[in-house]
This record gives structure tokens, C-alpha cells and sequence, in this order.
């Protein structure tokens, strides 16, 4: 499967539903429970930064992974960090360097193609956060949740949980759809909707 270009696809997801955010929603909980609405698109722009610096051989520090700033434009900065990680993504050899994923563990690092794959993975779910949030359509296409599951059925049962990268997986009927049966592989249920207003 290209990658790259089914990444570039769930940059393109992400940003439509942000592009619905307006700054009331801003305080709202999500479905990620240590992040407000405004602290999962903080989280947004500093992964695809992490990644951006990642791909040039510079994402080992914390604090490329953090600095994510929305200033009083959360959808101009969003697009601004697309560009930013786009960019870094095209350079013809991305796909067979190392990037370091600091956040799995010290040290951790894994290759271009492994690591674009966790990206992809990791916007299409918050795509479905943040529309879920501020009651947003999120529809993926067939091939980018396809390739999303994929990725996500690589990530192991240890060290999920609390505090993790990922919470534990939770049931969903085998006949559940394709987008339910991902939210539920990495520990969101799909029926999650946020309290009063």
C-alpha cells in the first residue's frame, strides 16, 4: 500500500473535522480523557512536528514532541503542522530511515514506512475524537480504515492501559463496522458521546 499517500488522506480527515472547531469547543471533554478539546489539537500539531523533526534524524528530545502551539488559530496552526510533516514525509529515501518514537520508549525507533504507518493510524482515530466531540461527521474511506486496522492490529496488548500510548481494546459484535471495530481495537468505545453542554 502507498503509505504516503493514505497518510496524506488521513491529514486531509483530521483537517476537515478541525475546520468545524470553533473556540466554544475549545474546553470540551473528549474521548481521550487526559485532553480537553483544546489539548487533543495541541497534541495534533505537536505529533505531526515530532514526526516532521523524526523524519530529519532530530526527533529523539521530548520537547520537539510537545511544543505544538495553537496560538488564537487552532485550525491555521493544524494546517501549518500538515505542511510541515507533509514535507518531511516526501524526500525520497523517508521510507527506509530510522525514526525515533520517543514516546514508545528511550531509545525506541523504528523505520520511515513503520512510523508513517503509526501516523496514519494515529489521525484517523483522532479524527473520529475531535468530530465526536464537537458532533462532526467523520467518514473515512473503505481503504484508509482498512489500512488504519492493519496498523493498529500490530500494536501489542503489553503496556497498554492508564497512562499509555493506548488503552486496552474493549468487545465490539464481530459483525460491528469496519470504523467501530477500530475504535474498539485501541480501547474507544464507539458509542462515547460527550456530556451537556
Amino acid at each position: 500500500m502507498d503509505i504516503r499517500r493514505l497518510d496524506r488522506q488521513a491529514l486531509l480527515l483530521t483537517g476537515e473535522v478541525v475546520s468545524h472547531v470553533k473556540p466554544d469547543h475549545l474546553r470540551l471533554a473528549t474521548p481521550c480523557a487526559d485532553w480537553t478539546l483544546y489539548g487533543l489539537l495541541r497534541h495534533l500539531v505537536s505529533q505531526n512536528e515530532g514526526f516532521a523533526a523524526s523524519a530529519s534524524g532530530a526527533g529523539e528530545p521530548w520537547a520537539v514532541w510537545r511544543d505544538g502551539d495553537l496560538g488564537d488559530d487552532p485550525a491555521g496552526a493544524y494546517e501549518a503542522s500538515v505542511g510541515e510533516v507533509t514535507e518531511a514525509f516526501a524526500e525520497d529515501d523517508v521510507l527506509e530511515r530510522r525514526f525515533a518514537l520517543p514516546e514508545v520508549g528511550e531509545g525506541f525507533s523504528v523505520s520511515g514506512r513503520t512510523a508513517i504507518g503509526f501516523h496514519l493510524l494515529d489521525y484517523v482515530v483522532h479524527a473520529w475524537d475531535v468530530a465526536v466531540t464537537i458532533g462532526a461527521p467523520w467518514v473515512p474511506t473503505a481503504e484508509l480504515t482498512t489500512a488504519a486496522l492493519r496498523v493498529a492490529t500490530l500494536i501489542p496488548d503489553e503496556g497498554r492501559g492508564a497512562g499509555a500510548a493506548f488503552r486496552r481494546q474493549i468487545n465490539v459484535p464481530d459483525n460491528a463496522p469496519q470504523g467501530d471495530r477500530l475504535l474498539a481495537l485501541l480501547g474507544r468505545d464507539p458509542s462515547w458521546r460527550p456530556g451537556p453542554r
